[in-house]
């Protein structure tokens, strides 16, 4: 037994010592990293609780108020909100930083955002309020000037966003496109001028312009079609496609149908001419072999692409819904069952 006894003078005692200080020392360090990271995991799985947890207008308040959020943090978070289509919470973070901020400028910028929440949302009149109101303390403002002019579009009141592009005018921006389309849209909107006149009005913005042919070739198709193909360009059919698929067999002219390619696709896909064979065009082209072979079942509707933003909307547009560019419309074709062609009016 003395033999197995080490004294504590013994060079094997302190390697013994050595060797159990680093094995408590490792067991707890590892049950105490084992237990951290339940409690960081923890304390994550609550935060992204609540992020994605909507405070209330009050706490929203609360916290802007005690002032522990930038304002800049609290912008962002707005910006969020309204991506995903939360805009009252939006708004009411833009209304309770103007109420402490103090800074002109920043005031501002932050009311045009408010008018633009309100814009989004729908409150057309209250996003008028804003802008009217900034304008009146900064009246070169392009940002509220602009906005402005989409809630008089919105709002169809055509003659008060031509007086909005005065100042912006005398800003150096670049209105003409802006101007023409709103003179259009004012012009159809008179009742003190003939359609005749109109007519005539709208040809020569187009000729002149090249520019809003959608939006005149709606009407010249709705009110004078022969002027209508008269003055229709060769270039811009594909652009009307679908007010051309709609018209009624009486409003045709096959002087110019039978002298354009394209027409004749168009229509030989209707069924309402048999003057080509096929189409580059696929929908175009299944419909003329179908046409062909006497099968019915199938028609064209169209759905509606802005060049400029790329989104696509179920309904015509002058302006884009999305990124409010004038004249962006592109007709898209589809391949529909015939009743959607029956429910389907013009």
């Amino acid at each position: 037994m003395n033999n197995l006894y080490i004294e504590t003078r013994d060079p094997l005692f302190g390697i013994i010592v050595f060797f159990a200080l680093i094995f408590v020392i490792t067991f707890f360090s590892y049950w105490w990293g084992r237990y951290k990271a339940k409690d960081d995991s923890k304390y994550l799985d609550n935060f992204i609780k609540d992020l994605s947890t909507i405070p209330s207008d009050g706490e929203i308040k609360t916290i802007i108020y005690d002032g522990t959020v930038s304002n800049r943090s609290w912008l962002i978070l707005a910006q969020s909100y309204i991506q995903q289509g939360h805009y009252d919470k939006a708004i009411e973070i833009y209304q309770s930083i103007l109420e402490v901020e103090k800074d002109t400028l920043q005031q501002q910028s932050i009311a045009i955002l408010l008018g633009q929440a309100y814009f989004k949302a729908g409150f057309l009149e209250r996003s008028k309020e804003v802008f009217l109101k900034v304008l009146k303390h900064a009246p070169r403002t392009p940002n509220a000037l602009y906005s402005l002019i989409l809630v008089y579009d919105r709002l169809k009141e055509y003659k008060k966003a031509l007086d909005v592009l005065e100042p912006l005018h005398e800003l150096d921006e670049d209105i003409a496109h802006e101007k023409r389309y709103l003179e259009c849209a004012y012009l159809l909107q008179r009742n003190d001028v003939t359609p005749t006149q109109k007519s005539q009005k709208l040809l020569d913005i187009y000729t002149q312009s090249g520019s809003l042919g959608y939006m005149i070739f709606e009407y010249l198709f709705q009110t004078d079609t022969a002027l209508a193909w008269k003055s229709l360009k060769q270039s811009d059919a594909a652009r009307i496609s679908d007010i051309l698929w709609h018209l009624p067999h009486e409003k045709l002219s096959m002087e110019v149908l039978t002298g354009d390619a394209y027409l004749r696709e168009l229509f030989s896909a209707k069924g309402t001419v048999t003057l080509a064979d096929s189409s580059t065009i696929f929908e175009l082209d299944i419909l003329i072999k179908l046409q062909r072979s006497h099968h019915q079942g199938a028609c064209l509707q169209f759905e509606y692409l802005c060049h400029k933003c790329k989104h696509v909307f179920p309904f015509s547009f002058h302006r884009c819904p999305h990124c409010h560019c004038i004249d962006s419309i592109i007709p898209q074709m589809m391949l529909t069952k015939d009743h959607f062609e029956e429910n389907y009016t013009f």
